[in-house]
């Protein structure tokens, strides 16, 4: 049995990558940081950062562009995949990234009170019902895909 599956909760290192291909398909691609805190055998208190490439596809990359700034705290859950390509010098480049297939919108940056952006397209804040004040314990919402790679209208939390 095989499994290809990754979990990874973190915060955006910088504001989401939305991009359309030529085909019109939209992506957005996030750089995610997540810390680990351990203790040595001296007792000392250690801490790493590992950063992470996320890639998101269709309605989820249209909502990551829309609510998730640098800073964002973001749940990502997908799989990896590593993709090469020849560099300009003639070496071959590697990189391996997590393509999202559910991602959950965690806390705001500053508290609660987060930044949102309107993506190309977008109707205006006075057509939608987003609260940008609510206090930061407010549920999460979540939105997955479904079978067929697209999100159901009626599981989106606005």
């Amino acid at each position: 049995m095989n499994l290809n599956k990754v979990f990874i909760i973190g915060r955006l290192t910088a504001d989401p990558e939305i991009r359309t291909t030529p085909t019109g398909d939209r992506v957005t691609t996030l750089s995610i940081a997540t810390n680990r805190t351990w203790n040595d055998k001296s007792g000392g208190r250690k801490e790493a950062t590992e950063f992470h490439n996320a890639v998101l596809w269709g309605r989820q990359a249209d909502i990551a562009g829309q609510f998730l700034v640098k800073g964002s705290e973001v749940f990502i859950e997908g799989r990896l995949q590593t993709r090469s390509w020849q560099a300009k010098d003639g070496s071959t480049r590697r990189v391996t990234e997590i393509i999202c297939e559910r991602m959950q919108l965690g806390q705001r940056p500053g508290g609660g009170a987060g930044t949102r952006r309107q993506p190309e397209n977008a109707p205006s804040s006075e057509d939608n019902d987003f609260d940008g004040d609510k206090p930061s314990g407010e549920e999460v919402p979540v939105i997955e895909m479904g079978d067929d790679g697209e999100i159901k209208p009626e599981d989106l939390p606005f």
